[in-house]
């Protein structure tokens, strides 16, 4: 099977109110957790990269890993660029196979935001390339892209609909409380605000900050119109956490085919619980 590019996946979550789960990835071992456990769930997946991993494991290496993936599982499989902030970043990449983009203008002003996304849309659509946006802004850290929570805001319902109108975007990511990285407090999640967006939008929406969100949350934030739910923090942590304890207990360890099974057994787990979350599993 070939690369998907995100559009038909979360229509058809859309359309049957569950959501598609996107994992950052950032080498073979991430993307074969990530891939064989969706496919042993029979669940769409969407491999997420963000600019530094795809700096860090090269674009040509991470299509080509996406591609193998692929051919392998009968699966739908997107490579989806995620938080990429300019054009010049992401044209390339498209020109290589990416099928899927997200640009993030959300630190710009409304109409900057507009004219940037608009820019990307055009590009890619031209190209059968889908595009998400995000129109607010959330807290936290995504790879190195730091927004400090004073300087967080909640996307506005009543610019949704001017934005994917003005953009042409194919999905939006919302701002509704969630924030990238772990939460230090209980997070405060405006389910009203996601209602009032979904009420003047028809496309797919998305959930940025979905790691340490309770199970309920999220199914409840599905119910209201999200049909993609990206995951990062939590798979970093459950590999990161095995092979820091393989290391505790065998010093002298060297083999990364040794040492790194046990991580990539407490990511799969991870990412069976979040397929389970999505409720994405057995829709394919």
């Amino acid at each position: 099977m070939a690369i998907y590019s995100t559009r038909q996946m979360l229509l058809d979550a859309q359309a049957n109110e569950y959501a598609v789960p996107a994992f950052n990835i950032h080498n073979l071992e991430t993307v074969r957790v990530v891939v064989e456990t969706a496919a042993e769930m029979r669940s769409p997946v969407i491999l997420a990269g963000t600019p530094g991993t795809v700096k860090y494991a090269g674009p040509h290496y991470l299509l080509a890993i996406a591609k193998a993936a692929s051919k392998i599982h009968d699966i739908p499989i997107a490579l989806h660029l995620d938080h990429h902030e300019s054009l010049a970043e992401i044209k390339p990449l498209i020109d290589m196979g990416v099928k899927s983009v997200m640009i993030d203008g959300s630190h710009h002003s409304f109409s900057e935001n507009i004219r940037i996304v608009r820019e990307v849309v055009e590009y890619a659509h031209a190209r059968d390339v889908t595009v998400e946006a995000e129109l607010g802004r959330l807290g936290g850290q995504e790879d190195d892209l730091v927004v400090d929570e004073k300087d967080a805001l909640y996307t506005n319902p009543l610019q949704a609909a001017e934005f994917i109108d003005k953009t042409g975007i194919d999905s939006l990511a919302v701002a509704i409380g969630t924030a990238h990285g772990l939460y230090k407090n209980e997070p405060k999640l405006d389910f009203d605000r996601l209602a009032d967006v979904r009420e003047v939008t028809s496309i797919p929406l998305v959930l940025h900050g979905a790691s340490g969100i309770d199970v309920e949350g999220v199914r409840r934030m599905i119910g209201l119109g999200i049909a993609k739910v990206n995951v990062a923090t939590e798979l970093k942590i459950a590999f990161s956490d095995k092979v820091k304890a393989y290391f505790l207990a065998n010093p002298d360890a060297n083999d990364p085919r040794k040492y790194m099974e046990p991580a990539k057994h407490a990511m799969a787990a991870v990412v069976r619980n979040k397929i389970d979350m999505c409720g994405s599993s057995h829709r394919v």
